[in-house]
């Protein structure tokens, strides 16, 4: 059986417009924002956790103010000779510490690994010790983040 797509009104999208914009605003302000009562509020919230539309709501780290200043993007090209390829790479790529994402496509490029370093000696020592040592590596093109533009996780609601 497939997904389905869970049938959302007016109300729900301003709740989520609200939530998304200030997810730690107490409920009671969320509320009132959406133009709600906190019990309609509660109850959209539910409703929208248990249709899956909200899958979780988690904290979002500045690794930077942690002391990791580096974050690269890592694109590679697999030897797909094995059939295993992707699985092994994945599976070897998800014990480096330092990954933060693993992104699979179709087309030129097979994988994609976002890595944070402390600076650009921790970064050379995690690219030459961890990331070289994957299996299966036929190709790899590394981007560095020079900035962020725009990082958004919201919808047009």
């Amino acid at each position: 059986m497939g997904e389905y797509f869970m049938q959302v009104d007016d109300t729900d999208r301003r709740v989520l417009r609200h939530v998304l914009a200030e997810p730690t605003a107490p409920r009671a302000v969320l509320a009132e924002r959406a133009g709600v009562t906190p019990a309609t509020l509660a109850r959209r919230l539910e409703k929208l956790a248990e249709g899956g539309v909200i899958r979780a709501t988690r904290a979002v780290i500045d690794w930077r103010k942690l002391g990791f200043e580096v974050e690269v993007s890592l694109r590679f090209t697999l030897d797909k000779t094995n059939p295993r390829a992707f699985d092994e790479f994945i599976a070897a790529a998800r014990s480096v510490p330092e990954v933060l994402g693993i992104e699979t496509f179709l087309g030129r490029i097979d994988v994609r690994l976002n890595v944070i370093a402390r600076d650009m000696g921790h970064y050379q020592q995690v690219y030459r010790e961890r990331i070289l040592s994957l299996p299966h590596i036929a190709e790899v093109e590394a981007l560095m983040l020079i900035s962020t533009v725009k990082d958004s996780e919201g919808l047009p609601l």
